[in-house]
Parts: C-alpha cells; sequence; structure tokens
C-alpha cells in the first residue's frame, strides 16, 4: 500500500530551516576550503575535520533518523534500500540503507547544507554538482559490524566519467573503540579495483591487492566529533571495524557528482527510479543540481 508521504525527492530547494541558503557571493566565502586542505585531498585522497553541523542539528537528525529507520514508517517504499541488517556476521549488525532524504526533511535538506555544497563543488575541481544519492551506516554499541576495505567508484561505474565525490558524516563521536573510518593514503593513485561483499569479510579486498600495493597498505583512523565530515574520493580505499563499545555510531553518507555524468548502464540505476539509457546525462527529480559555482562568484 502506498503511502500519502510526499516524496520530497520532487523538492530540489531547502523545505525546513536547518540551514539558511547564500543570496549573494560574499556570503559564500565563509563556507570555502583553504589551498592547504585542497592540497591535502589531492595528495592523500581524502580530507577529514570539516564541520558541517551543529550541535542542534544532529540532534534533530537523530530525532528523525529513529523515526524512520522504523520498517513500519509510512514512507519507508521510498528508500531504495534498506537493511536492518547488512551484515555477513550473523552476531552483528550494520544498519544501513539509501534514500533517506526522499522520506525525512533534515536528511533531505542536509543535501543543502552550504557548506557541504561548497566544499564538494571545490574538490570536484570547481564543477556545478548533482547529487548521486544518500546512505546511513548506524553500528550499534556492543555489537555493530563491518563495513570492508572497498573503493565507492567499483560499485558506481554504472556512471561515467570518474567525477565523483563522498561526504561521511558522523551522528555521533566516531573513534577507533566504536568503529570509526580508516583511509588508506594515496590508496586513490592505485587505479579500480575489484569490489568485495560491502559487509563481508573486513580484508576480502586484499585478494586483488599486487604485492607493493599490500606494502603501502597502511591505514589512518578518522576519528571525529559528531557533526564533523571527511570526504574522499571515488577511489580511495576505505573501511571501518566492528563497534564493541558501550556507545553507537551513527553516521550519513553524501555522494556526489559532477554535473555532465552520463548513465554507463541500460537498467535501474537505483531502485525505484526510472532508468536513464546509457550516455545520456544523470539528472531529473533523482539526480538534482545542488550547486554551480557562478551562485558564489567563482
Amino acid at each position: 500500500m502506498k503511502s500519502s508521504f510526499t516524496d520530497l525527492s520532487k523538492h530540489h530547494h531547502l523545505i525546513s530551516a536547518l540551514f539558511k541558503w547564500p543570496e549573494k557571493p560574499s556570503e559564500w566565502e565563509q563556507y570555502k576550503l583553504s589551498k592547504e586542505q585542497l592540497d591535502h585531498f589531492y595528495e592523500y585522497g581524502y580530507l577529514s575535520n570539516i564541520k558541517l553541523l551543529e550541535e542542534w542539528h544532529v540532534e534533530m537528525l537523530n530525532r528523525e533518523l529513529a523515526e524512520i529507520a522504523d520498517p513500519a514508517h509510512p514512507a519507508h517504499e521510498l528508500f531504495y534500500e534498506f537493511h536492518t541488517n547488512e551484515s555477513a556476521d550473523v552476531n552483528t549488525v550494520l544498519f544501513h540503507a539509501l534514500g533517506a532524504w526522499r522520506v525525512s526533511k533534515s536528511f533531505h535538506d542536509i543535501i543543502w547544507n552550504p557548506a557541504f555544497a561548497m566544499a564538494a563543488s571545490q574538490l570536484l575541481g570547481n564543477k556545478a554538482v548533482r547529487f548521486w544519492h544518500d546512505q546511513l551506516f548506524c553500528k550499534p554499541a556492543h555489537h555493530g559490524g563491518v563495513v570492508a576495505w572497498h573503493q565507492d567508484y567499483s560499485y558506481w561505474t554504472r556512471t561515467v566519467p570518474m567525477q565523483h565525490l563522498t561526504c561521511w558524516v558522523g551522528l555521533d563521536d566516531a573513534t577507533t573503540e566504536n568503529g570509526c573510518l580508516y583511509y588508506v593514503p594515496r590508496s586513490h593513485f592505485w587505479g579500480l579495483l575489484d569490489k568485495p561483499e560491502l559487509a563481508g569479510d573486513m580484508d576480502g579486498l586484499m585478494n586483488y591487492l599486487t604485492p607493493r600495493q599490500k606494502a603501502e597498505f597502511k591505514p589512518v583512523p578518522i576519528e571525529l566529533k559528531k557533526g564533523y565530515a571527511a570526504f574522499h574520493h571515488p577511489l580511495m580505499v576505505h573501511g571501518s571495524f566492528s563497534n564493541r563499545s558501550e556507545r553507537s555510531r551513527r553516521a550519513f553518507v553524501l555522494n556526489v557528482f559532477a554535473d555532465g555524468t552520463k548513465s554507463n548502464a541500460d537498467d535501474t540505476l537505483l531502485e525505484g527510479v526510472p532508468p536513464i539509457k546509457k550516455g545520456e546525462k544523470m539528472e531529473g527529480q533523482f539526480f538534482p543540481l545542488i550547486f554551480s559555482p557562478e551562485s558564489a562568484g567563482s
């Protein structure tokens, strides 16, 4: 049975008071990344500790997360994917869902967070930015599951060219104890690797690495306060270990690509979304334009 809820993907602008969209170029200056931050991203493949949310933003998002994580939510069918537990280990739990922006006003509006939009454009080479899809990753206390080592673009080759970006944002403080993100610096130079099972064997990717890549495989933990973000290149090897601590580790992910990206598949790009023919531009209701540099005077 279809719900009476409005599909929020029909709205390509802020619909709540969560953020204020800048009205003139000078108002964008406060959100710009520095040259040092951009250089770090290009050299190492990631940039971390970027504040995107205030405490009250996080509280509101966590309230709405608790509501939409219930499979009985009346707008549940709007999710592209919804896994109450995607873990390959029956003793652990990894909640993973795609499509919260269609269901929750707050998760819709974080896409139009000016701090996120500006950073995304800069990290994509000052290009216009389109939304790809969101993700929720939640690891409960004591028995949270792993996210295996992987590259995001290995799951996205149905879109070309590779001009994508991922932003991971904590809704809890993320530490080594509760399953924070880990990056393998400079692994974005390794090229595209085979994709492992996302919530399966943590080290499954190692089967696809060369001896040199294995020698360079030196992960670093990305500990973040809630409301802070880490951005990474689509070929960055990353993952997160299990949560055995007494604290939960909730997070959301925003995936975007540069305007002009095209479909590389004739079949479904996201469950429930009409296909875009191979070679045609990714755009429309489900892939909205978030930001154009011209609006910021760039």
